[in-house]
């Protein structure tokens, strides 16, 4: 919808300059008569729903509200004399006015509108965002000597009674809470509480409830770019995977810890809606990561979903061959891997991924499932939200339909809890999709 009224916007700007330039007159009366309905269109668009009002029209709306009222105020004020036509100002306007098109309906194409996958569940689904302090840790990232503060979201059966499995979530590497909103919303809508952390300075972006925001750390997003450029050595990389790795650890515990206290005391109708003997992780990239760890750590977690990450925590760094290679502790926690092609790919050629190599037999009885022309950020909500972004950080186009893919992989996580956690359906994944 962006682009289809910036390509109009454009048109007609051009079209109507050279048509002022072939008669050489203003037309000014005319041009103010077409900005005004061009508002009343915008207007009369968003109230019938074509358009979704949202952030991304923001700007358009106070641009063509500018260009009516500047109309309006000219047909009033009906002057008779027009100003003298010149082809170099009418060019210069026709620039000026194509550059704040162009700028005005930007965030509508970098991010457009788009359908939500399909929800299949009986339950409504409602939502509800709170920040957790840890008294127990002081902030790394700032110097100011406050708690590390973990800011969720949770999403769940709005009418449903009963209780319901936990499913908690973790981001990628620099993702955001919300990364997989159609994952969480499907397995709402299916009798799941499902949670979703931003690890403060991990996250892109993150404001908890009293208004502090935290963006993500520079030193951070360095060390991920190094780790992606090939700069750091195995030895040094392995350092920097355990640093990252208990800071995501850490947070997951305390939420988990938090909600299963809070599920003892609190009145409030969410956690007394959770089983707290049913318990799952999953987490994209970094997150998926974290939450194959903690399927290793805690006793109560009873299913793990790993989408497109290693697991870095069945590595070992081996001083005497200068690489990673696989732990040889058996993995008993039930898991389930979905990939890329991204990471596909790596499987067998990159040391990062040496215990994730299919022929591993501490994970002979995982799942595994490969999207075949997804790429990384395919297996998360981002390349509906905005395609150009994701193509951007991803590194090209992938060869998926996004829909499919994700409601494929929404349906695949589903049955995989319902399996594990529910104890009903019967999990069969295909290898490849």
């Amino acid at each position: 919808m962006g682009s289809l009224l910036l390509l109009i916007a454009l048109v007609f700007e051009i079209a109507f300059s050279i048509f002022c330039i072939a008669r050489k007159q203003n037309h000014k009366k005319m041009k103010n008569w077409i900005r005004i309905a061009i508002f009343l269109a915008f207007v009369l668009l968003t109230l019938s729903s074509v358009i979704v009002w949202s952030f991304r029209w923001v700007l358009a709306a106070i641009l063509f509200f500018i260009l009516a009222l500047k109309g309006t105020v000219s047909l009033i004020r009906n002057r008779t004399n027009s100003p003298k036509y010149k082809t170099s100002k009418m060019v210069w306007k026709s620039m000026i006015m194509i550059l704040a098109f162009n700028f005005a309906l930007a965030p509508a194409i970098v991010f457009p509108q788009h359908k939500s996958p399909k929800v299949t569940g009986n339950y409504d689904v409602a939502t509800a965002a709170y920040t957790y302090v840890d008294k127990n840790r002081i902030e790394e990232f700032t110097d100011n000597g406050q708690n590390r503060f973990v800011d969720v979201e949770f999403w769940y059966p709005k009418t449903g009674d009963g209780t319901f499995p936990l499913l908690v979530f973790s981001h990628g590497s620099t993702g955001i809470k919300s990364s997989n909103t159609s994952t969480y919303t499907e397995l709402a809508s299916h009798g799941y509480v499902v949670v979703s952390i931003d690890h403060p300075y991990h996250s892109f972006y993150t404001r908890s409830e009293d208004g502090t925001v935290a963006t993500i750390n520079s030193d951070y997003n360095r060390e991920i770019n190094n780790m992606n450029n090939g700069v750091y050595s195995k030895k040094e990389l392995y350092g920097l995977i355990q640093k990252w790795m208990k800071l995501r650890t850490d947070d997951m515990n305390f939420v988990i810890d938090t909600i299963l206290e809070k599920a003892k005391s609190d009145n409030n109708p969410i956690y007394q809606h959770i089983d707290t003997e049913k318990i799952g992780v999953f987490g994209h990239s970094m997150g998926g990561a974290a939450s194959v760890w903690l399927g290793r750590e805690r006793d109560d977690i009873d299913a793990v979903v790993n989408i497109d990450a290693p697991f870095f925590s069945e590595l070992a760094y081996k001083k005497e061959i200068g690489d990673f290679a696989a732990s040889s502790k058996a993995y008993k926690t039930p898991l389930f891997n979905i990939y890329s092609d991204d990471v596909w790919e790596q499987l067998e050629s990159n040391s990062l991924y040496a215990a994730n190599k299919l022929d591993n037999k501490q994970f002979q009885e995982a799942y595994t499932t490969h999207f075949q022309g997804a790429k990384h950020l395919s297996l998360t909500d981002l390349p509906l939200f905005s395609p150009i972004l994701a193509n951007y950080l991803q590194g090209g186009k992938a060869g998926i339909d996004p829909y499919y893919c994700l409601e494929t992989e929404n349906k695949l996580i589903l049955d995989f809890f319902d399996n594990e956690l529910k104890g009903i359906g019967h999990f069969t994944p295909e290898r490849t999709y």
